[in-house]
């Protein structure tokens, strides 16, 4: 027998998550992976590497807790948002007998997550405005134990609309766990639902360090629910999820300077986007600009596949979201720099695409 073959059929027949990393490509312009386009500066403060870490680090659990107005009793902190996706499949989830739920186009790890543990996923398509369409969500509910929600979602850019999750919320109540990923709720904090937690017990908050607060390469992230759900999670989580440099910068980040920084952080972000939303919209190849409460926009572009290779030949590096449903002919360009920004543009103006009269 093959190695290939002692392995588990359905990791057999997996696709792994397309990262902006594994994707490749060799430019100076990395605008695929919605991260900080700049690094920020820590200083290691902790120098005790022979000990294991705390489980659950108390400065870096306090900390976010205050941040996010809930107690530390509800917060978990984990190697990146991915991993509280995997921690609350593997809680929640009976491989074989039970389902989560999504609604692409959306973040790609709710099914790779889902498939590696053997759990089904379904999906529900969002609608034209890729809201939730609730009835066909009420329709596929039968056996799902995880619906999972991403707002601001990735790779479209809008809000859901908060009705339509309080709707699911309701819809779900003694079900199954909603989940509302908020990667991005630094780019619109008056859109969080954290402050929901009390009123709905099956509510669970995704969030992470990697996007305002610039720190992609620490991979950090944070669980917010019920006191009740963070136990469970604790039963199968590592031993030791967070090392000591990660928890030692963690905490240097969530401190009130830090929150501070960060805020100031997204403000430049948000100047940036401005500035590029209107730029793409004068520039002939492109079609369509969507509106976004992200560190990202979505553009629709005349033959955006050559658009794409035109760029990544040039160095400048997007990702190209052609696949995914109802998305055809569309680029995500993370916000980077102004100087990255003009890049782009200027790089698009060079782009063949319908004269400004033609486009609807």
């Amino acid at each position: 027998m093959s190695i290939e073959e002692l392995a588990r059929a359905n990791v057999r027949a997996l696709t792994p998550y397309q990262s902006a990393r594994r994707l490749g490509g060799s430019g100076d312009v990395w605008l695929n992976a919605n991260e900080y386009p700049q690094p920020v500066e820590f200083q290691l403060t902790q120098q005790n590497l022979n000990r294991y870490p705390e489980c659950q680090p108390k400065q870096v659990i306090e900390r976010y807790a205050d941040y996010a107005g809930v107690k530390p009793e509800q917060v978990l902190v984990s190697r990146g948002a991915d991993e509280g996706i995997e921690l609350l499949i593997r809680a929640f989830c009976e491989p074989g007998e039970d389902a989560v739920l999504y609604c692409p186009p959306t973040y790609g790890m709710y099914s790779v997550s889902a498939e590696a543990f053997g759990v089904e996923y379904r999906t529900v398509q969002a609608l034209e405005d890729w809201q939730l369409d609730l009835p066909a969500i009420a329709e596929k509910l039968d056996g799902v134990k995880v619906v999972f929600v991403c707002s601001p979602n990735n790779p479209t850019g809008q809000l859901i609309n908060p009705q339509d999750l309080r709707t699911l919320l309701e819809m779900t109540r003694g079900k199954a766990l909603v989940v509302a990923d908020e990667a991005y709720i630094e780019f619109c904090p008056q859109a969080t639902v954290a402050g929901w937690l009390a009123e709905y017990p099956h509510l669970v908050v995704l969030r992470t360090l990697s996007k305002a607060f610039a720190l992609a390469g620490l991979r950090c992230g944070f669980t917010l629910a019920s006191e009740e759900i963070i136990n469970l999670l604790l039963k199968v989580i590592a031993p030791y999820p967070l090392s000591t440099p990660v928890a030692d910068i963690a905490a240097q980040a969530l401190s009130p300077q830090g929150i501070v920084q960060m805020r100031e952080r997204v403000a430049e972000i948000k100047r940036n986007r401005q500035y590029l939303v209107s730029a793409l919209q004068e520039v002939p190849c492109v079609e369509r600009v969507f509106d976004s409460e992200t560190n990202y926009v979505l553009a629709r572009i005349t033959a955006s596949s050559a658009v794409f290779k035109s760029l990544w030949d040039q160095g400048i590096i997007l990702r190209d979201q052609n696949k995914q449903p109802s998305l055809s002919g569309c680029l995500r360009i993370s916000v980077g720099t102004r100087e990255e920004c003009q890049r782009v543009i200027d790089a698009l103006r060079e782009q063949p695409g319908l004269a400004a009269t033609e486009r609807v």
